[in-house]
């Protein structure tokens, strides 16, 4: 259903408030370099600094500018479930394709209390609802079995794994079936995550290098393992230098240095210190993405 690059877009701001011109350009840009789905208003998207009014709006310009031509993936967690549901069932008004909903952070519930969540969020639509598995972020991990009994939900149709064991898919794919799609959510080990029968990423870096992640997703799906790893090698540098801090304030100005936004993030996030911003000036020169 869902495959290959799929960014994760950052929220551009100007003055404190989103920059609306600047986030549908990126659409199109993601567009034309071959980007294969937007996840807006995820952790890239800041959607924890981003009021309800925000994320709502972020959302129906992805959807407006995407138009239909890429699958619009809504960030829709919440550490609180009905706010889960109430940015689901938003998300469905407006046209999204589908739903991110992240384990609820904070709150370190069960994995009954896991299961409970993610089914009253998959009852509230009919839209396909991706698990995100994101246990650094979140402090609880969903197993593999709580995994495999959400999949038997009708509308459960996915995972992105952000948690950089690679046993995770293989697992997975025994416990949940072969047709659950499976999306790495750590763009240094979404080459290994194919390998071990994933379908493609959720990435921080395709914000940055949008040809290059969607050209490293088809040299993979066409069998050119060599060529992918090639591709990946030329990346592993900014994947590491865009996380050298919290994300996302490097990728911010990762992309401000390509002149496609203002690198502002929202307090408590604060702007990467210099060396961060050399080794991302760095990192992009060495992908080839400027001089």
């Amino acid at each position: 259903m869902f495959h290959g690059s799929i960014v994760a877009l950052i929220t551009p701001f100007r003055n404190g408030s989103i920059d609306a011109t600047a986030l549908q350009s990126l659409v199109e840009w993601h567009i034309e370099q071959g980007t294969h789905g937007l996840v807006p208003v995820g952790t890239t998207g800041e959607s924890p600094t981003l009021s309800h009014g925000e994320h709502e709006q972020v959302v129906e310009l992805v959807v407006e500018a995407a138009a239909g031509r890429l699958p619009v993936i809504a960030g829709a967690g919440s550490n609180s479930t009905d706010e889960a549901i109430h940015l689901a069932e938003h998300a469905a008004r407006v046209g999204a394709d589908a739903i991110l909903v992240v384990t609820p952070y904070y709150n370190k519930p069960t994995q009954d209390g896991l299961f409970a969540h993610f089914k009253a969020v998959h009852d509230a639509t009919d839209l396909p609802l991706i698990i995100y598995n994101i246990p650094g972020r979140s402090v609880v991990d969903m197993s593999v079995d709580t995994m495999a009994a959400l999949a038997r939900l009708r509308n459960v149709v996915g995972v992105k794994d952000a948690t950089c064991d690679l046993a995770r898919p293989l697992l997975t794919a025994l416990a949940c079936g072969e047709d659950f799609c499976q999306l790495s959510g750590e763009d240094i080990t979404a080459l290994a995550f194919l390998a071990h029968g994933g379908q493609g990423c959720i990435s921080v870096t395709a914000n940055v290098a949008p040809r290059q992640c969607s050209e490293m997703q088809d040299a993979w799906l066409r069998g050119d393992a060599s060529g992918a790893l090639e591709i990946h090698k030329r990346l592993t540098p900014l994947h590491k230098a865009l996380f050298l801090e919290t994300s996302p304030a490097p990728v911010k100005y990762a992309v401000s240095r390509l002149g496609r936004c203002a690198p502002d993030v929202r307090l408590p996030l604060v702007p990467p210190k210099a060396p961060t911003r050399a080794a991302v000036d760095a990192a992009m020169v060495a992908a080839g993405l400027m001089n």
